[in-house]
């Protein structure tokens, strides 16, 4: 049995501003985009560890989860079932998807965000790679966040860093122990 955690976040040309230091009492230079073309990036990570696995899609819906799980379900070893803690988000409803045998939908709370470590991977993609940035369309949207992704792959221990929350770690070992 392994413990994932799955959330989707959106990205496109609206953009988004961060922090940055800049001279006392002057606002610093950012652009701003007003136009509304986005892309959605699904990611199931496993807490503590480098384990992860993301797909940038068109949208956020039942069929696009769908294609996320059947995906992700594909890449688990044969002889692992894994307990993917999802949001209550609309297109996570179990009637409306088909999950794989070898994952096992778990809801969390309703309103509780700040449970799902997932959260901390998209507020450092957006701070460290996504900030301040314009795309010129929808390519270039999706060609952001996979390069962001794969930036955060390539920094060994980033991942289980970022996941590693307190109460997950003691779940974990009252699980095996």
């Amino acid at each position: 049995m392994q413990l994932w955690f799955e959330d989707e976040a959106r990205e496109g040309q609206k953009g988004r501003t961060g922090h940055r230091w800049f001279h006392r009492g002057q606002r610093p230079p950012g652009r701003c985009d007003k136009r509304f073309q986005s892309t959605y990036i699904f990611a199931a990570v496993r807490p503590t560890t480098d384990d992860a696995f993301a797909l940038v899609l068109p949208d956020a819906t039942a069929g696009t989860m769908d294609l996320f799980l059947a995906e992700f379900a594909n890449t688990l070893p044969e002889t692992a079932h894994v307990a993917l803690v999802v949001d209550q988000a609309g297109w996570h409803d179990v009637k409306a998807l088909h999950v794989p045998d070898n994952i096992t939908l778990i809801p969390l709370p309703p309103y509780s965000p700040e449970l799902n470590p997932v959260e901390r991977i998209w507020l450092y993609l957006r701070e460290r790679f996504l900030s301040f940035r314009l795309h010129q369309d929808f390519d270039a949207t999706v060609n952001a966040l996979c390069q962001a992704w794969n930036a955060l792959r390539q920094e060994a221990g980033r991942l289980a860093t970022l996941t590693s929350y307190p109460w997950i770690k003691h779940a974990l070992e009252q699980v095996i122990s």
